[in-house]
C-alpha cells in the first residue's frame, strides 16, 4: 500500500460553538492547504481515495487535497479522530480495497501511525507539523518503510512557478 499522511493546515484557536471538532481552517490555513495539495498532486497523482478525520479542519484540508488530486469526494473516518489509536487506523486500512491512500488528520495520531508502521511501535512516533506530508510503503502484516517526510514549505515550493 502506498500510504500518504497529511496533517491539517492551520486552524482557528477556538470555534464559535466552543467545540474542538468545529474549528475551521484560518484564511492562511485555507491558502496553505490548497498550495500543499497542488504539491501533493505532483508527487502522488495516482492516489485513489482521501480518508479524513470528521473534524472540520481536517475535512477542509482533505477537500482541498481531493480537488487537487481529482479524487471524487472525501471519506470521513472516525478512526482518524483525535484520541484514537494508530492500531485502529491500520485495522481500517488492512480491510480496505485501496492501494494508494491519503489520510488527513491530526497529531499526535498521524505521527503514531508512522511509528507503528515503520518501527512497530506507535510510541516511536514521527511528528508531523501542520500541513506536512509523510509517505509510507506498507503491506498489512509487515513493517512499512518511510519513503518521505515533506514539510509544507517544500510542497508549496514545488508549484510556486507553475
Amino acid at each position: 500500500m502506498d500510504l500518504w499522511l497529511l496533517r491539517h493546515a492551520a486552524a482557528q484557536d477556538a470555534a464559535p460553538s466552543g467545540r474542538d471538532e468545529d474549528r475551521a481552517l484560518t484564511p492562511q490555513g485555507v491558502a496553505r492547504a490548497a498550495a500543499v495539495s497542488r504539491g501533493l498532486a505532483l508527487l502522488a497523482p495516482t492516489i485513489e481515495v482521501v480518508l479524513s478525520s470528521p473534524y472540520r479542519r481536517a475535512r477542509e484540508t482533505a477537500e482541498a487535497a481531493a480537488r487537487a488530486l481529482g479524487v471524487e469526494g472525501v471519506i470521513e473516518s472516525s478512526a482518524l479522530e483525535p484520541g484514537r489509536t494508530a492500531s485502529e487506523v491500520l485495522r481500517q486500512l488492512s480491510a480496505a480495497p485501496w492501494s494508494r491512500v491519503l489520510l488527513v488528520g491530526h497529531e499526535p495520531l498521524l505521527g503514531s501511525v508512522v511509528g507503528l508502521v515503520v518501527f512497530g511501535d506507535e510510541s516511536h512516533d514521527v511528528p508531523l507539523r501542520k500541513a506536512a506530508l509523510a509517505r509510507i510503503t506498507w503491506n498489512p502484516g509487515e513493517d512499512g518503510r518511510l519513503e518521505a517526510l515533506i514539510p509544507a514549505k517544500a510542497l508549496v515550493t514545488l508549484t510556486a512557478d507553475r
